[in-house]
């Protein structure tokens, strides 16, 4: 998408992020590192968690909710920190947001193929992301013959929510779901779901030292840097960077992961009731609808 010819060479306002829930907050950290001049306005659907157990049109949907949300507080850019949103909804969101759009899994496919000697690729997420199979399609895209292996990991989530980031089970459970990889003598893996960077020092354990972990958060940032600087959408050098963090409910120790996730405190978070803003929205398109038909009708009128 090229910049609008009204943009100017820095734009400070903020970039937008949204996720199902808690883990995109990974995404907003590589963001605040490699773009510590830029505002950012994160949006966690906590009260819709998990998009995974939705159908596409579903996620489609509630992928496009939270972009008008973010776009009521005037992003110059939407990130998409969520897998499953990713894998489903890009090209509508693309296709109907008027501000450029980033996913995680295309940063992530493209950085596999860079790092991989042996053209062997692991790809580890929830289970809804390793069914998509949104990653092999993105490497086999740029690249046909690849070998490719895919592992649900389903209790990563709620042992890194947990905290357990270092406990011998997490150790005993990872084994587990890595053996498949470890056998097909993987050499990059791509870490397919926001919650798994606070796994890395247990799954490079695991892996072994040559393998490549591929932090789709990381591989984000990096995009996002790039498209700003060419779109001449980034924040001016001296612009002091405001955060916003919204969520539509507020989970038990919300506070205490985030922050884990984050790896910084994490600044006043405000629960927003988003079934109220959507019926607002609602109520607003009709009456513009119920406006410019009006218009278009008092226009035939005095045409007859």
């Amino acid at each position: 998408m090229r910049a609008p010819s009204n943009i100017t060479a820095h734009d400070n306002r903020p970039i937008g992020v949204f996720d199902s829930g808690i883990g995109g907050l990974t995404v907003v950290k590589e963001l605040m590192e490699h773009l510590p001049n830029e505002s950012i306005v994160y949006f966690g659907d906590t009260a819709r968690i998990p998009y995974g157990t939705k159908s596409p049109d579903t996620i489609r949907r509630f992928a496009l909710e939270d972009s008008i949300f973010l776009l009521e507080h005037q992003v110059k850019m939407i990130v998409v920190a969520c897998n499953t949103a990713s894998a489903t909804s890009l090209p509508w969101l693309e296709q109907w947001v008027p501000v450029p759009v980033v996913g995680v899994i295309e940063p992530g496919a493209q950085a596999a193929l860079s790092a991989t000697r042996t053209r062997r690729i692991g790809v580890i997420g929830t289970a809804t992301t390793i069914r998509s199979r949104a990653y092999p399609e993105s490497i086999r895209q740029r690249q046909p013959h690849l070998d490719i292996i895919e592992q649900a990991c389903p209790l990563f989530v709620p042992l890194i929510e947990e905290g357990w980031l270092e406990e011998e089970a997490t150790f005993l459970i990872a084994r587990r779901y890595l053996q498949s990889l470890v056998d097909s003598q993987v050499d990059t893996v791509v870490l397919g779901c926001t919650h798994y960077p606070l796994l890395k020092p247990v799954l490079q354990h695991i892996l072994g030292p040559d393998v490549t972990l591929i932090d789709s958060g990381q591989e984000t940032a990096r995009v996002v840097a790039q498209r700003l600087t060419q779109l001449g959408l980034t924040a001016h050098p001296d612009h002091t960077p405001q955060h916003r963090f919204f969520i539509s409910d507020l989970p038990h120790m919300f506070q205490e992961i985030g922050e884990r996730f984050l790896q910084r405190p994490l600044p006043s978070v405000e629960t927003v009731n988003f079934d109220a803003f959507l019926t607002g929205k609602g109520q607003n398109f009709w009456a513009s609808f119920q406006s410019a038909f009006s218009a278009k009708k008092d226009l035939v009128n005095h045409e007859e």
